[in-house]
C-alpha cells in the first residue's frame, strides 16, 4: 500500500484514477478546489477508510506526507479554462511549483498530467514526443497551452536540478463517464445535444480530426507510467491513434442515440487545431500500453452515463 495524493481528484480523470488506486489497494488523498470537479464524481468513494477528500487549491502550498503524487489539477476544456485565464495559468505553473516542492520535501515520485495541446496546431502529423509544437503564446487558448508547457519545463528542471523522480504524460482527447455535460468538449457536446434533440453544433466544416481515447484506457496508461522504471521520465503520449473527423463522430453519436438532431455549422474557434493524432510508439515500447476500447463501445458507455444524468 502506498499513500498517494491526486490533485484534481474530483474531476473527470481524477475521479476515475482515485477509484482505480483504491481498487489496487492504495491509500488515496484526493485534493480538489471544485472549480470544475464534482463531489458527485467521488460520492461512491466517500466512506472508504482508505479515501480522504480535501478541499484545496494547488496554487497554495500543501503539506502532507505521501509516497506518490499525481498532479491532475487544472481545468481542461476551453469553456472552463478561458473563464479565468489568469487562474488557469496560475494553476498550471504555481500548482506545478507547489507539488514539485512537496515531492522534493517528502522524496515522492511525481506524475504530471500534461496535454496534447503543447503541440498547438501541429505541422507534424501524427505528433511524436520529439515534436516541439506550434503554439500561439498570446491567443485565447494560450493560458492552458503555455501553462502546461511551462509546467513540463518545471518538471524537467526539478529533475535536473534536484534529481527528482518525475513522470510526464501528454493526454490526447479522452472521453467517458464523469465528463462535465457543459464542458464544451466535442464528445460531451454531441451526446448531450443529441439526447436533448437539439441541433448538433459543428465548428468549421467538420473535416478537422481528433483521436478519442476511452477513460479506462487512459487511467491504465497513467498507472503504468507511474509504475514504470526509474529514470524513464517521458514525456509520453497517451491517446488513441484512431483518427476521426468531427462529421464522423457526429454521425456515430446520432446513430447510437437514435436522435433526429440536425447538424449545424459554426465558425472555427481561434487557434483550434486542424489535426490531432498521437504517435504512441514510446508508450508501446516502455509501458506495453495501447488503447483497447473501440470508439463505438466507449460511446455507448458514455451515452448511457449522460442519458441517466439528463433523465435524473
Amino acid at each position: 500500500m502506498k499513500r498517494i495524493l491526486v490533485t484534481g481528484g474530483a474531476g473527470f480523470l481524477g475521479s476515475h484514477l482515485c477509484a482505480r488506486l483504491l481498487k489496487d489497494g492504495h491509500d488515496v488523498l484526493c485534493a480538489d478546489n471544485f472549480f470544475t470537479g464534482s463531489k458527485a464524481n467521488i460520492a461512491r468513494l466517500i466512506g472508504n477508510p482508505y479515501f480522504e477528500l480535501m478541499r484545496h487549491d494547488v496554487t497554495f502550498p500543501l503539506y502532507v506526507e505521501v509516497d506518490r503524487i499525481f498532479n491532475l489539477a487544472c481545468p481542461a476544456s476551453p469553456i472552463h479554462y478561458q473563464r479565468d485565464p489568469v487562474q488557469t495559468t496560475k494553476t498550471s505553473v504555481h500548482g506545478a511549483i507547489n507539488m514539485l516542492g512537496l515531492a522534493k520535501r517528502v522524496k515522492a515520485r511525481i506524475f504530471q498530467a500534461s496535454t496534447s495541446e503543447v503541440y498547438g496546431d501541429p505541422e507534424e502529423h501524427p505528433q511524436p514526443e520529439s515534436y516541439w509544437g506550434r503554439v500561439n503564446p498570446i491567443g485565447p487558448r494560450s493560458c492552458y497551452d503555455e501553462g502546461k508547457r511551462c509546467a513540463e519545463t518545471l518538471f524537467f528542471d526539478y529533475q535536473r536540478q534536484h534529481d527528482l523522480d518525475i513522470k510526464v504524460v501528454r493526454i490526447f482527447n479522452t472521453y467517458g463517464p464523469h465528463m462535465h455535460p457543459n464542458d464544451g468538449r466535442v464528445v460531451s457536446n454531441f451526446i448531450v445535444q443529441a439526447l436533448r434533440g437539439e441541433d448538433i453544433t459543428i465548428y468549421g466544416d467538420g473535416s478537422q480530426t481528433r483521436s478519442f481515447c476511452y477513460v479506462d484506457d487512459m487511467i491504465e496508461g497513467f498507472v503504468r507510467m507511474m509504475d514504470s522504471e526509474a529514470g524513464f521520465a517521458g514525456p509520453v503520449n497517451l491517446g488513441n491513434p484512431g483518427e476521426y473527423t468531427m462529421l464522423q463522430l457526429a454521425e456515430n453519436v446520432l446513430r447510437l442515440t437514435g436522435s433526429s438532431s440536425q447538424l449545424i455549422f459554426r465558425p472555427l474557434p481561434t487557434d483550434d487545431p486542424r489535426q490531432r493524432q498521437p504517435d504512441i510508439t514510446l508508450a508501446r515500447q516502455h509501458l506495453g500500453w495501447e488503447p483497447r476500447v473501440e470508439l463505438e463501445e466507449g460511446l455507448k458507455e458514455t451515452i448511457a452515463y449522460f442519458r441517466k444524468l439528463i433523465d435524473a
